[in-house]
């Protein structure tokens, strides 16, 4: 008897989460002696609780293929907050439509779900394999050596702040503070110091959330900066908290795991005005990092369609309470993806924070130690020159 398959994405999407949904429809497609349907649940969880389905055998090989150059998710996502009520009729909903074989895709708090449902699953006896696809551009899921998305927003991160710098270069008369995503980690900021292709297009100063926010310190490094070459280039993580662990500025929103703050950039970008008297800015690129398809990584794309590949493998091998994991290998300086299947206990809402050996003592700045990490993940191609005579 042939079973059903179902997607889910749950959280932020990232500009290769298209990629991993491909990659498990076109490996779906190869075992149609084992899955009859594949579906994808509309709007995250909540399409598996309404039973609202998408039929994804149903779409043209044109519509697939596209999913590679789509930014977002062509199925929905959502952060649905689950109670256990809920899980149990997620399971009722699973058997109900022969669904035996599920497959969730996002980070540390969709893994957390996938968890949950899987050993529910177990616990009522029920023949339903559950397998984790990680998705995030923060970089932060236990564990694996990074996740599908960060590379993407990494890549452009490093050109935003590239050529953010070669204009304060060119016009050096204030200081430019740069946000980016990143409430709790700050892979993505620290990604800024490979901005240098040999050149010195790269921030004067970079702040992550790993260490305590010292505006005084801030200040007068910024001033020392700003003495010494008549501008600055500052890239901060949007999740900076002082030394008794509370944001920078003040929680505007909140909605269940999701708490919303002022903006770091624009407050900082103020208190250098204010207290310095210096002319300043601040740029977010915000959402943009997250959905560029034009500065897609191609190693990005190729990783998130394996890993979707994997998942299915995994499933229909009988594997479950599992997540597909990206290790690394580098040989003379080239790289190359590993794959192998982690337990989701050991990833499930937990955060992988920024190893201290990647940030500088005076926690202003980042190590060449975390530029030999990302580096060999980088193509050329993931740069683009700018010619600067002066």
């Amino acid at each position: 008897m042939k079973n059903n398959l179902l997607v889910i994405h749950g959280g932020g999407p990232t500009v290769v989460l298209n990629s991993s949904l491909y990659g498990v429809v076109i490996e779906s497609q190869k075992h149609k002696d084992i899955i009859d349907k594949i579906y994808g649940s509309k709007n995250g969880v909540e399409g598996l609780l309404k039973d609202d389905f998408i039929d994804l055998g149903n779409k043209t090989s044109k519509e697939i293929d596209s999913l590679l150059t789509s930014p977002g998710t062509a199925i929905g996502s959502s952060r649905y907050p689950l109670n256990d009520d809920d899980y149990e009729k997620m399971v009722d909903h699973l058997i109900k439509n022969n669904i035996k074989y599920v497959l969730m895709s996002g980070g540390n708090g969709t893994m957390g779900t996938c968890g949950n449902l899987s050993k529910l699953c177990q616990k009522r006896n029920v023949d339903i394999k559950v397998i984790g696809i990680p998705k995030t551009m923060d970089n932060d899921i236990n564990i694996i050596d990074h996740a599908p998305g960060y590379l993407s927003a990494a890549k452009y991160i490093i050109q935003t702040t590239r050529e953010i710098a070669a204009d304060i270069h060119s016009l050096p008369i204030h200081v430019c503070i740069i946000e980016v995503m990143g409430r709790n980690a700050g892979w993505l900021a620290a990604s800024s110091y490979c901005s240098s292709n040999g050149d010195s297009l790269q921030p004067d100063l970079i702040y992550v959330p790993e260490c305590a926010f010292d505006e005084e310190k801030f200040l007068k490094d910024v001033k020392a900066i700003y003495d010494k070459k008549g501008y600055a280039t500052v890239v901060v993580s949007e999740g900076l908290k002082n030394k008794n662990g509370d944001p920078i500025v003040p929680e505007i929103f909140r909605q269940g795991r999701s708490v919303y703050y002022g903006e770091v950039g624009n407050y900082l970008a103020n208190e250098v005005i204010k207290k310095l008297g210096i002319k300043a800015r601040n740029e977010k690129p915000g959402l943009a990092g997250r959905s560029s398809i034009y500065l897609q990584s191609d190693v990005d794309r190729k990783e998130a369609v394996e890993v979707g590949k994997r998942a299915v493998m995994a499933v229909i091998n009988e594997q479950t309470d599992k997540m597909v994991g990206i290790f690394r290998e580098v040989n003379n300086g080239e790289y190359s993806a590993k794959y192998d299947l982690v337990n989701l206990d050991d990833v499930m809402m937990t955060e992988r924070k920024l190893p201290s050996k990647f940030i500088n003592e005076d926690k202003n700045g980042i190590t060449s130690d975390f530029a030999k990490w990302l580096n060999p993940m980088l193509l050329k191609t993931d740069y683009f020159p700018i010619v600067n005579f002066n």
